[in-house]
């Protein structure tokens, strides 16, 4: 899986969101946030990612909350199909419901559960690249 490293001072990075920092730091968040894999068919915990809460509302694009296995917040994660990715389609004001992103990655995903057509995830890490590994296994 080929990542494509971005600046930390992008603007969509910065953003803070409706939902205050400390109020997703700990898993589980609260409403409307729901765990994703009681809503489809994945594991409790997604090695690389975490486990992952979404409002259902947000859904395919997101955000999604990422946690390690101590619930620690460790990312935010956006879901942009592909088909989206066009000259008649933005994705303006990306929050950060964490708060501050120490870095940001980008790859492709052919798909998965919940979010069954081609799609790019944003991943906004609230933890320094050294500290992904909490969520690697």
């Amino acid at each position: 899986m080929k990542r494509l490293l971005l600046v930390p001072g992008l603007t969509l990075a910065s953003s803070l969101g409706a939902i205050a920092a400390d109020e997703v730091a700990k898993a589980p968040p609260a409403a409307p946030y729901q765990q994703v894999s009681k809503l489809v068919k994945l594991p409790d915990f997604l090695p690389g990612m975490g486990q992952l809460f979404v409002d259902p509302a947000t859904l395919p694009a997101g955000p999604f909350l990422a946690y390690a296995h101590d619930g620690k917040l460790v990312s935010t994660i956006y879901m942009l199909p592909t088909k989206d990715l066009n000259p008649d389609k933005s994705f303006d004001n990306l929050t950060a419901p964490g708060g501050n992103v120490d870095h940001v990655d980008v790859y492709y995903n052919a798909g998965h559960p919940g979010v069954e057509e081609p799609h790019v995830h944003v991943v906004l890490w609230h933890v320094a690249a050294a500290d992904e590994a909490s969520v690697a296994k």
